[in-house]
C-alpha cells in the first residue's frame, strides 16, 4: 500500500531560540518552523517581523507575503490542508472572541492576492493580499534582511519601513499616501 507523502506538521514542542530572540512567542516560532519545514518562500511582515527586529512588545499573527510562484503556492496549500487551516475571524465569536470556518486553500484561491487571516489549531497566520501601492514579494526582497531565530530556520523579513506600510493598510484598509506641496 502506497502512502501519500504528507506535509510536515507544525511542532508544538519548544524550540531554542538563539540569544536576542528569547522574547518570540513560542506559537510564532512554531509556525516559522513549519513554513521552513514545508518550503514555503515568504517574506516575514507583521507584528512577528517586528519582534524579530526588536521590538519586544509587539505580538500577534505570523504575516507573510508568500512568492507568488505556482509551485510555492502548491507547497503552501498542501501544508495548510495538513495543518487543517481554518478561516480566523477575529471579533466574531462568543463575547467578541475569535471564531473560524472550515475552508480548503489551493493555489489558485492563494494567488488572487486577497488576504487571508487563519488559525492551523492554535497558531495565527496571515497570508497578506496584493495591493496597488504596497510592495509585492519581489519588492519586499530587495530590502530584506535575514534573521534565523532558530538554529538552521532563517526567515527573509521585511524592512521596517515595508512592516510599517502593511501596518498602516491594516489598520485602516488604505494605502499610505505621501504629498508634496509646494508653497508659493
Amino acid at each position: 500500500m502506497l502512502l501519500k507523502r504528507r506535509p510536515p506538521r507544525i511542532d508544538d514542542s519548544p524550540a531554542a531560540t538563539k540569544h536576542g530572540f528569547e522574547h518570540l512567542d513560542p506559537s510564532a516560532v512554531a509556525v516559522l518552523r513549519w513554513l521552513r519545514a514545508n518550503r514555503v518562500e515568504f517574506v516575514l511582515v507583521g507584528p512577528v517581523a517586528e519582534a524579530l527586529r526588536g521590538r519586544t512588545a509587539a505580538h500577534g499573527p505570523v504575516s507573510i507575503v508568500p512568492a507568488p510562484y505556482r509551485r510555492n503556492l502548491e507547497r503552501l496549500a498542501r501544508a495548510l490542508e495538513g495543518a487543517h487551516a481554518t478561516i480566523r475571524l477575529d471579533g466574531a465569536g462568543i463575547d467578541g472572541g475569535t471564531d473560524t470556518t472550515p475552508t480548503k486553500l489551493t493555489a489558485e484561491k492563494l494567488a488572487r492576492g486577497q488576504l487571508w487571516t487563519l488559525r492551523c489549531g492554535s497558531h495565527d497566520l496571515d497570508i497578506e493580499g496584493t495591493l496597488e501601492g504596497v510592495p509585492g514579494y519581489q519588492e519586499l526582497l530587495y530590502e530584506t534582511t535575514r534573521f534565523e531565530p532558530v538554529a538552521e530556520v532563517e526567515i527573509e523579513v521585511g524592512c521596517p519601513e515595508d512592516v510599517e506600510q502593511y501596518a498602516h493598510v491594516r489598520r485602516t484598509g488604505e494605502v499610505p499616501e505621501i504629498l508634496i506641496r509646494r508653497q508659493g
